[in-house]
């Protein structure tokens, strides 16, 4: 008995019983299906044990569109609690844990591993490379995260969720305040997770740096390219403070330690600092490889050249060096003095100018083309105006006076969903849906694609509009009702009405994927979209080496100009191409992550010394093997390129 209390839910309620189920159902039936289609031992061969950095760029897309879903009905939940006054759907133990979860799987667990999806399978195609510099590395770094992704979101159904908000702040999140296993959860698995993500960051740095094609400068290199050099940057920077953030809170939960208690010498305000100091260029390592992806669609569909290419890459920098210097105006009402405020409150205002410099860049990119809209380019052009009204609210934030009116209120969750939504959301659909050709060889429906821009649009608008009434009205975040008194109940209606309809419009996104499975055209080239960068220069589907040839680059934009002014990419003859073998050891090593991670979770200490080992034992037979890769032939390549082009 003692024992399944230990895992139990501490609040059990109906939702959560079907979680459980659902969850129960889906394992069960993915099981059985790999059984009855005895597709085991091609699950192993081709993706648990993949380096291909291709693979591993479609395992985190799968992962995002899962946790897009799984966000999505948090969000839904907690609309429609707040739809109406004293509502009684939710209690308010089950909206804490909502909440908490739905911040952390849409930033961290959703949006994270959707730029890890782009990175992954565009950025060496665009650099010309053949993989990325470390490939198990990059293996390593997926199923971190994937593991560290599984851990959190178990916690709903064994232990209990994390209820201390996405911030998770201290004291609340400390063993006084948040008595069950949930805030173990949060910080274990989003260690396993981070450290995942600060050996891409790495990994990235190292590929775009040392493995671009011959000629590309770094001058040359494509816009997304660029903003995913600087998001590593921000990751290298950044990660490791949240590694011993998380490493702090979990010693003061599981040892006793004191860094963020109210006794023995603990400072609370120690977290929100070390927090935010990671959380804010978080912010931009999620929206700068979006800039980069809205660049590439607006200057593919506008027929030109990207207007101001210096003064893109410069304004990145630019904001990437500020990120880090902000994390203070989250703090303009807790008393940190007026000199202080100042200082943040400028720093804060000027990441508006570089921002605002992209904005007009992209626009006069427009103003001269011969404009297309297919539904890349309308989610880019839907962006401007949504996001522009996000930044504006930004600096209005950014008032430190005005802060004690806009804080802790519903304007602030408007303003940064109108920031990460149209900023990120609308990139990742946009990039999701102009690559989706690269991917699978056929393109996605249309019709349906724009239906899917529009709805979602207009029910971003009265999803969010409203709040920014009711935050200048009063109504505060993180608060589970109302009352009818209020006066917030209409607002509120419209709101879950809005929700309600991207709730929708994200339901049309899977039925164009089964809808264009069955009834696209596969006879689509490898350059749908007469785009203008090195990855629409190879094959559909790109084989496994990516370039028979590596090419050669003389401008910013090789492959268009490959097509219009004649320059040659590929000279030379086919040579044997060195490829790593694929590798069983990261998918083993994370799994053993994720169970060190939950031994930690519920304090088995004999299983987390295990575990321990096991790690460092894996570590050190990596050490010491010798794998020095596999040749593909001449023979073999001029197979597949004649098939390719057969094709």
């Amino acid at each position: 008995m003692e024992f399944f209390e230990r895992f139990a839910i501490p609040h059990p309620s109906l939702p959560i019983y079907i979680a459980m189920v659902s969850i129960g159902l889906t394992v069960i039936g993915i099981l059985a299906g790999l059984t009855y289609f005895k597709k085991w031992g091609y699950l192993w061969r081709e993706w648990l044990t993949t380096v291909d950095h291709k693979k591993i760029g479609i395992m985190y897309l799968l992962s995002a569109l899962v946790m897009l879903f799984r966000g999505g009905v948090d969000a839904i939940m907690m609309r429609a609690q707040l739809a109406v006054p004293d509502n009684v759907l939710l209690d308010s133990q089950h909206y804490n844990e909502i909440f908490t979860t739905h911040g952390i799987v849409m930033i961290l667990f959703m949006a994270m591993p959707f730029i890890m999806f782009f990175m992954n399978f565009v950025v060496p195609l665009q650099i010309g490379a053949r993989d990325v510099a470390f490939p198990r590395l990059n293996a390593l770094s997926f199923w971190l995260f994937f593991m560290g992704a599984m851990l959190f979101n178990i916690s709903f159904v064994i232990g209990g969720s994390p209820d201390a908000g996405w911030t998770s702040y201290f004291p609340l999140a400390g063993n006084e305040f948040s008595k069950s296993v949930g805030t173990n959860y949060y910080m274990i698995a989003i260690q396993i997770a981070g450290i995942g993500t600060l050996m891409t960051g790495i990994n990235f740095i190292t590929t775009i740096l040392k493995m671009r094609a011959p000629g590309m400068t770094l001058m040359k290199m494509p816009m997304f390219t660029w903003s995913s050099l600087i998001a590593s940057a921000i990751i290298v920077f950044a990660f490791p403070v949240l590694t011993v953030a998380l490493a702090m809170g979990t010693m003061d939960r599981l040892f006793g330690t004191n860094f963020f208690t109210l006794d023995n010498g603990g400072m609370d305000m120690l977290w929100a600092n070390i927090f935010w100091v990671w959380g804010h260029p978080e912010v931009y390592i999620l929206i700068l490889p979006a800039f980069g992806i809205f660049s590439e669609i607006i200057s593919t569909f506008a027929r030109r050249n990207l207007y101001g290419y210096k003064s893109m890459v410069g304004s990145m920098v630019i904001i990437s060096l500020l990120s880090f210097i902000v994390w203070a105006h989250h703090f303009f009402t807790m008393g940190q003095g007026a000199f202080t405020n100042s200082i943040f409150s400028v720093t804060t205002m000027a990441i508006a100018v570089p921002t605002g410099v992209k904005i007009f860049n992209w626009i006069l990119t427009l103003r001269k083309g011969k404009i297309t809209v297919p539904t890349p380019m309308l989610y880019s052009l839907l962006f401007i105006p949504l996001f522009t009204l996000g930044g504006v609210t930004g600096v209005m934030l950014a008032m430190s006076a005005a802060d004690y009116q806009y804080h802790n209120t519903m304007f602030l969750v408007a303003h940064f969903h109108n920031v990460i939504i149209p900023g990120v959301v609308y990139a990742m659909l946009a990039g999701f849906t102009y690559y989706w050709p690269k991917l699978f060889g056929f393109m996605l429906n249309e019709r349906i694609g724009k239906w899917t821009a529009w709805l979602m649009s207009i029910g971003f608008i009265l999803a969010f509009i409203p709040m920014y009434i009711t935050g200048l009205d009063g109504q505060a975040r993180r608060m589970y009702t109302y009352s009818e008194s209020t006066g917030f109940g209409p607002l509120n209606m419209v709101s879950f009405g809005g929700a309600t309809i991207m709730g929708i419009s994200f339901v049309l996104i899977v039925y164009n994927i089964y809808y264009s499975f069955r009834y696209a055209s596969r006879d689509i080239g490898s350059d749908p979209w007469n785009a203008r960068t090195l990855e629409w220069a190879t094959h559909t589907p790109v084989p496994e080496y990516n370039f028979a040839i590596i090419p050669e680059v003389k401008s910013e934009e090789a492959f268009w100009d490959a097509k219009k002014k004649g320059h040659v990419l590929f000279k030379g003859e086919y040579e044997k191409i060195h490829m790593p073998n694929n590798s069983g050891l990261p998918f083993i090593l994370s799994c053993i992550f994720f169970v060190w991670g939950f031994s930690l979770v519920f304090s088995l200490w004999i299983p987390a010394i295990i575990t321990t080992i096991g790690i460092f034992v894996c570590m050190t037979v990596r050490s010491f093997e010798k794998d020095h890769g596999r040749y593909i032939s001449v023979k073999e390549i001029e197979e597949t390129e004649s098939e390719l082009r057969g094709a």
